[in-house]
């Protein structure tokens, strides 16, 4: 434990001379940024942390539906805090450190391994869902139309392969193939252990519900993305190209595996906008709302939901 808190100090350090570099990098940028428009959007953002709290409630609703499918019918109240507690540590690589809610589950009888399965499907979905908003964006002109049905089909023909597949077959062959490189089989064999313990909720109803509910959830964020945009009315901002961006800008910011994709989010960000026509300095403040939106909102409440948990001691969260 003490471990852990340690690399997270240290990855702070490092996050900060990080963003440091960053604002010495883009000061001339950061100099010319005029605070003046988000007074006259506070509207917009409020919205937006709206938004926000949409995206939490359908992802609350989500994990409280797979633990029920495990056989777990929780208190609405225990659920939501619980989950949203994992927010305090979404600052964690891959976000692994939203696991944390695990061990709320285990002082009331759920092992670990039913929450990492939930977990599992719960990120799964979320790529789904996040590369389907990223693909439908680009589809959603007339030049790319053709995508749309595309992205659509590949998406249900890899849903249907998740829920009709037989893991445990699959683990058995991968085990006998010698060829093999060791080193990719014991990573191809935990995924494949993950899908396994999480075949309960992998049924095509429950796959096309998480998926869709994923769908909400992130298209939901980069609306707010869209909404944030009225700080430079000038520039033409649909929905589609405020989801696109947000969504790439997301994804490539979980492949980098930094605490929270801080860095190569916004650095993504921040060039698509310049990209769609948004001055440097508009583009910085826009990326900076929407993450203060988004993440640092998600941040602050997660550690609400810590203190309320440890402070009530709400444990019996069976209904």
């Amino acid at each position: 434990m003490q471990a852990n808190k340690v690399k997270l100090v240290v990855s702070y350090v490092l996050l900060l001379v990080f963003l440091g570099w960053c604002a010495y990098l883009f000061r001339t940028d950061i100099a010319q940024i005029k605070l003046a428009p988000i007074l006259a959007a506070k509207n917009a953002i409020i919205f937006a942390i709206l938004l926000s709290l949409l995206n939490y409630a359908l992802r609350v609703a989500r994990w409280s539906l797979y633990l029920a499918r495990l056989g777990y019918t929780l208190s609405g109240s225990f659920s939501a805090l619980t989950y949203i507690a994992g927010f305090a540590f979404t600052l964690s690589p891959g976000k692994v450190g939203e696991m944390v809610r695990g061990r709320y589950y285990q002082k009331i009888g759920i092992p670990l391994s039913n929450t990492t399965a939930a977990f599992f499907v719960e990120r799964l979905m979320d790529l789904f869902a996040m590369l389907a908003l990223a693909f439908l964006a680009v589809a959603s002109t007339s030049t790319y139309s053709v995508l749309l049905w595309g992205t659509l089909s590949v998406m249900i023909i890899l849903l249907g392969i998740l829920a009709s597949t037989s893991w445990t077959a699959v683990s058995d062959y991968m085990e006998k193939l010698e060829w093999f490189p060791a080193p990719l089989k014991k990573v191809t064999q935990g995924i494949l252990q993950a899908l396994i313990s999480a075949k309960v909720l992998l049924s095509p109803k429950l796959l096309a519900t998480g998926f869709l509910l994923g769908l909400l959830a992130w298209g939901a964020e980069g609306t707010g993305l869209m909404v944030i945009g009225a700080i430079s009315p000038g520039i033409s901002f649909d929905w589609a190209a405020a989801t696109g961006i947000y969504s790439i800008a997301i994804l490539v910011g979980a492949l980098s595996f930094l605490p929270g994709g801080l860095g190569s989010t916004e650095a993504v960000m921040i060039a698509l906008l310049t990209a769609h026509g948004y001055p440097m300095p508009d583009a910085i403040l826009m990326t900076m709302i929407c993450r203060l939106v988004t993440l640092w909102f998600a941040v602050v409440i997660g550690w609400i939901a810590v203190a309320s948990l440890r402070r009530n001691s709400i444990i019996a969260g069976v209904a």
